[in-house]
């Protein structure tokens, strides 16, 4: 069914949000609305669920850190304007501030992009090998040791490739194409999320 089917879903709300930020004056910074946002990665939370026990912390963290964002654009309509209200209220990178859960958001649509590629790229049927180095690249550096082993016994309870894309009502060929929209679309919108907290001094690697 057309309304199930996560990755185009996914895929369709993340270049609507690429396309807004080429409306910007060159040398004018973007402003990304909160809203769609969030919405969009909303979107990506049933992604994580279907990956199960190995994803299972990133899929909880992931879900409640969306949430916020989805509840904070109630009131704030951009993502740059919430950012330089934590900055004026010297909150960054506290437990819980707005800012703190979009580095962790963004982390989470960056680590579905780098499984996105390495699926597209690999033969087989095992998501193991994807997963693994999805994992290691994005997530891992950021975890405790843990977390890390938890993942890594959870790996081989992974789906394989060919239940994941039953689980999201696809098969291989829909799921390629609409996995590749995935990556060209978040890729502009990760880069403006980085340039945010490298613009404002704060980095991304915390």
């Amino acid at each position: 069914m057309e309304e199930d089917k996560t990755l185009r879903k996914m895929a369709e709300a993340f270049k609507e949000l690429a396309s807004s930020l080429g409306q910007f004056p060159d040398g004018e910074e973007a402003r990304l609305e909160l809203g769609p946002f969030s919405q969009a990665c909303s979107l990506v939370s049933p992604l994580f669920r279907c990956l199960g026990i190995a994803f299972k912390f990133a899929e909880l963290d992931y879900v409640a850190k969306v949430n916020n964002l989805v509840e904070t654009s109630k009131s704030i309509s951009a993502v740059p304007v919430m950012m330089d209200d934590d900055v004026k209220s010297d909150c960054v990178r506290r437990a819980g501030s707005h800012t703190r859960n979009l580095l962790r958001v963004k982390r989470g649509i960056d680590m579905v992009k780098v499984l996105f590629e390495h699926i597209v790229s690999s033969e087989g049927n095992s998501l193991k090998d994807p997963a693994s180095k999805a994992y290691a690249q994005v997530f891992a550096p950021y975890h405790g040791w843990a977390i890390r082993k938890a993942v890594a016994a959870g790996m081989y309870a992974l789906p394989t490739k060919a239940q994941l894309l039953n689980k999201l009502n696809e098969d291989e060929m829909s799921a390629r194409i609409q996995m590749q929209s995935y990556i060209a679309s978040v890729a502009p919108i990760i880069k403006y999320i980085d340039h945010l907290f490298i613009s404002r001094g704060l980095g991304i690697d915390w």
